[in-house]
């Protein structure tokens, strides 16, 4: 049987480069002229402060931050051209989203051109809402100050929060451009362990294209839309136990693409999905193991600067580890 899904690492976009410092919180003051008069207020701010988003400045006029002549205004008002607007830039979370923070890191490698980092459980890669700090990314910039140079801190690509394992990181612009150029050639080796439900054939391929899912934008999902994105993930069994009585098996998975969620998207898909699971698995059993049981733990690749292929493998987490014994599978040996 021949089913195709890979569990991939999303790749960033890489048009998007970190932001510079954030602009300065003093307050900003319009005056405003005769051919402003009759337009409407937010209209008006947002053509004269374009550093700005409307959306942004939109918040700061319903928070009472933007007065003309002195008193609170509201968006839609009217303005006549004579007046004084001042706007009381508010900092939001996603402001010191690139700063530097002292978060423990298990580095496994580290050059002039990589650094390669054990991610453990728990900790998010890259700020965004709702996790604004305490990010992989921050750890980085705290590691290595020079990261703030590089788009994204040098970071090539993901790992969901509650996935443990490797990821490289480059140093230089120059070094993460040939690690993209790697990924998107397909040419870097990402293995991972996966406890799964149930008992897949012993080896097989899924190769089904991915996309958003249609009802819940917060999932992923197999489809067959002209929009969806190849993925390919191999796997193979390397072993079963019972977990709280049910069959259970552990996968080695690798992938040829890097689509968001993928291995746990692939795996539930055909039937198997992965224990611990919350989004994708089976809701009446999650309580049984705190998160996905999904580990990056072997990454290959070729050196940025010097071509010679390099390969790095960590012992599996030990959530991870104790879960496998507490299935009765054997503790394998790095092969």
């Amino acid at each position: 049987m021949a089913v195709s899904d890979k569990e991939s690492v999303s790749e960033f976009d890489f048009e998007d480069e970190i932001e510079g410092e954030a602009p300065g919180w003093d307050p900003i003051e319009l005056q405003l002229s005769a051919e402003h008069c009759g337009q409407r207020l937010d209209k008006v701010v947002a053509g004269l402060v374009p550093q700005y988003s409307r959306s942004r400045l939109a918040e700061w006029i319903n928070g009472g931050f933007v007065t003309v002549d002195g008193k609170v205004a509201r968006g839609k008002d009217t303005v006549y051209g004579d007046e004084t607007v001042i706007v009381s830039p508010q900092a939001q979370p996603e402001d010191a989203a690139y700063t530097p923070e002292p978060i423990a890191l298990e580095i496994v490698y580290e050059d002039e051109d990589i650094i390669v980092v054990n991610k453990p459980a728990g900790l998010v890669v890259h700020p965004g809402a709702g996790n604004w700090s305490g990010t992989l990314l921050n750890g980085l910039l705290h590691h290595c100050p020079q990261l703030a140079k590089v788009p994204r801190a040098g970071i090539v690509h993901r790992l969901d929060k509650d996935t443990s394992g490797l990821m490289v990181v480059g140093k230089t612009l120059a070094s993460q451009t040939d690690l993209v150029r790697q990924l998107q050639a397909r040419t870097v080796k990402r293995e991972y362990y996966a406890l799964v439900w149930g008992t897949p054939y012993l080896q097989g391929t899924i190769d089904r294209p991915m996309g958003r899912h249609p009802q819940n934008r917060i999932k992923m999902a197999v489809s067959t839309s002209l929009l969806a994105k190849p993925a390919i993930t191999h796997f193979e069994r390397l072993g079963e136990g019972k977990f709280d009585g049910k069959p259970v098996s552990l996968l080695r998975c690798s992938l040829e693409t890097g689509r968001t969620h993928q291995i746990r998207v692939h795996m539930a898909a055909t039937g198997f999905p992965l224990v611990g699971d919350t989004l994708y698995g089976k809701p009446h059993l999650q309580h049984l193991f705190p998160r996905q049981a999904l580990q990056a733990r072997r990454l290959g690749l070729s050196h940025p600067r010097t071509g010679e292929p390099c390969e790095w493998t960590v012992p599996l987490a030990e959530d991870f580890a104790e879960l496998i014994a507490q299935c009765g599978i054997e503790e394998l040996e790095d092969d």
